[in-house]
């Protein structure tokens, strides 16, 4: 499927029609990013603006960027990366789907945001990591929905999502509460790195990093206004004050499973791995 003359079609319609033809091969998404097909259904997906599991992995110290860039040019195109990287011991099965599951939720909740943009399919194309999980279509464009909702009751404001996190020199308050994540960001916030570039640095997901700079802003200790770092923002509409209890870790609330194809149970366990890491 190539990029039609005049206006482009939505980005969930051209998904959602290869989904039906139960196309393989890789959607390219303008600049942005590439979404992986297998018989209609997505195994994985790269964005631009958010680490990768390359990134994931290199970031938690897991495996080093020499090991990760030997298996991709060993594997080639249409290999199976991920399975040199398992056979090799450099990591579980295990944690190969986790950082699948992970990296191309993120990269899928930041790509196929509704909009409209030109796509080039290529069919047979695939991915070097090999194929690991697979998402339906329509569960993937629902569980972006979900995740969008869920950043705008944490705070309903998009002004801090692209500029640098700056945390305030003061807190509100005299005690503050805070997961393993935000206290993460606001050790690496130096004022000058967006929460998509501190994701990448710290080696977290791009939506849980954003969704905790959210977290942060609504419990007021982050910098609305940058030429002021030491003001206490605006409290929210129709709230009162936020005063945070003791400085211990709580567990982020767990997010609805996903709906997709494969084994439920073992979806369902990966989920709540992958919340129960970010709670640290």
């Amino acid at each position: 499927m190539g990029t039609r003359p005049g206006s482009a079609p939505a980005l969930d319609t051209v998904l959602t029609g290869l989904a039906q033809d139960e196309a393989t091969g890789s959607l390219r998404v303008g600049k942005e990013g590439t979404v992986y097909l297998v018989r209609g259904r997505v195994s994985y997906v790269d964005c631009a603006a958010t680490p990768g599991v390359e990134d994931l992995l290199g970031g938690s110290g897991r495996i080093d960027a020499a090991g990760i860039r030997h298996a991709r040019q060993e594997a080639g195109p249409g290999g199976d990366g991920g399975a040199l990287l398992v056979s090799r011991g450099m990591l579980s099965r295990g944690e190969l789907e986790f950082c699948v599951l992970s990296a191309t939720l993120d990269a899928a909740f930041f790509l196929l945001a509704p909009r409209t943009l030109r796509t080039r399919f290529r069919a047979g194309d695939a991915h070097w990591l090999g194929v690991h999980w697979f998402f339906d279509v329509p569960g993937l464009l629902r569980e972006c929905a979900r995740r969008r909702a869920r950043l705008e009751r944490a705070w309903p404001s998009a002004e801090l999502d692209a500029r640098p996190v700056t945390p305030l020199r003061r807190i509100p308050g005299t005690h503050a509460l805070l997961t393993r994540l935000q206290w993460e960001l606001l050790l690496a916030a130096d004022s000058t790195a967006t929460p998509v570039e501190l994701a990448r640095r710290l080696g977290h997901p791009a939506y849980s990093t954003l969704l905790a700079v959210r977290e942060l802003a609504a419990a007021g200790l982050l910098a609305r206004d940058q030429a002021a770092p030491d003001e206490q923002p605006d409290e929210r509409p129709d709230e009162q004050p936020h005063e945070p209890p003791a400085a211990l870790p709580r567990r982020a609330p767990r997010p609805a499973a996903v709906p997709v194809a494969g084994a439920v149970t073992d979806v369902n366990l990966l989920l709540r791995v992958r919340d129960a890491l970010e709670a640290l």
